[in-house]
Order: structure tokens, then sequence, then C-alpha cells
């Protein structure tokens, strides 16, 4: 393999799609919701052009992390930007290869180096713990809703970079996603099988 990562662009669209299409397939639903996520992250304002990297082996896109713009907000109302990070794919015949690591890794860096304090994430901690992701509940954020789960991590990017920021995480409303607009996003796509799979939660 000769891996190398870069900056997503226009031409890479539809493959990313397809990507991603492919590596969630079935994995947390029938079907999978990821590839629109992708697709609508790159038309909102939250998105962040130069955090939206492809993994190449050669000239085929193997891999896509993609980061969009969140906010934590405290009891005075008062709102702290954080990242968003996701989704994050790796095309399911080079999975296991340390390809999604390797995307983490240069885009934690990249993040660092443009400024931002942490990154927010709904993950497999096992997965994530490896990059220095911790509980959100060490840095007194709770979820949207109020709450505090095993899956929801934080990493700051630099030595008290959260110091002062608490309260309640909210990304982007294009994680919300609609069925009637899947089903019409879903036909521009070859046809596959849903099926109810051990790894649905």
């Amino acid at each position: 393999m000769n891996i190398s990562i870069r900056l997503e662009n226009e031409n890479d669209f539809k493959n990313v799609e397809n990507m991603i299409r492919e590596a969630f397939w079935d994995l947390y639903r029938p079907g999978c919701v990821e590839h629109l996520i992708v697709h609508e992250i790159r038309k909102a304002n939250s998105f962040i052009q130069e955090l939206d990297f492809v993994a190449c082996n050669e000239e085929e896109v193997i891999g896509n992390i993609i980061y969009s713009k969140a906010k934590v907000i405290n009891d005075n109302n008062e709102e702290f930007q954080v990242l968003c990070m996701g989704p994050l794919g790796v095309l399911p015949s080079y999975q296991g290869k340390g390809i999604g690591s390797l995307l983490m890794k240069y885009s934690i860096n990249a993040a660092r180096a443009l400024g931002y304090k942490a990154i927010v994430i709904f993950g497999n901690h096992n997965y994530y713990h490896r990059f220095g992701f911790e509980n959100a509940e060490k840095y007194n954020i709770q979820t949207a809703w109020g709450a505090n789960i095993e899956a929801f991590m934080v990493l700051e990017l630099y030595k008290d970079s959260l110091k002062g920021i608490s309260g309640k995480y909210y990304e982007d409303s294009v994680f919300e996603v609609d069925d009637e607009e899947l089903n019409l996003f879903e036909k521009q796509f070859p046809y596959k099988e849903k099926h109810i799979t051990d790894t649905q939660l």
C-alpha cells in the first residue's frame, strides 16, 4: 500500500459518499445515513473545509474524515466553539489496517495547528481512548439532552483548553436525518439490500 492523506476536493465528493456508504452499510441501522450526513455537512455553514481529509491508496480514495463546528452552551447561555468530528469512514476492504488511525492523528494535528480548543465525539470508547479522548463528564460537558454516556467523549487540543468551559453540547442540525430526504438521496446510488445485524444498536 502507498497511503497518502490530502484535503478532499469536489472531484472526490461522489467517490467519498460511495465509500462512506459502503463503510457504514447495516452497521448501526439497516442501510445507513452517514453518506447523506457527509453530503449535507459540506453545504452547511458549520463545515470546516481545512479539516476535510481523504486517505488514498495511490489514486483510490479509501477513507475520509470530516469536521464541523459545534458549540457548548453553559447555564448562563454563553457559547463556546468546539469541533464535531465525523463521520470517519474507511472502505471495508481497508478496515483494520490503521487507515482510520492515520486520519485521526493527521486531523487532530491539523485542528491543533488551526487553533481549535477541543474535539467532541460520539463513538466507541475503546477505539477513541487511544487518541486521548476522555469521557466528557471529566470536563463537565453533557449531551444536548443533559446526559453523560460512555460513547460521549472529548479531546482537549492543548493543555487546559477547556478551562472555564462547561455546559451542554450541540452539533449541527445536519446530523438529524429526515427519512424522506434519505430515501431520495439513496436513489443516486446502486441498489443495496438492507439487513438487521448484530452490530446495530
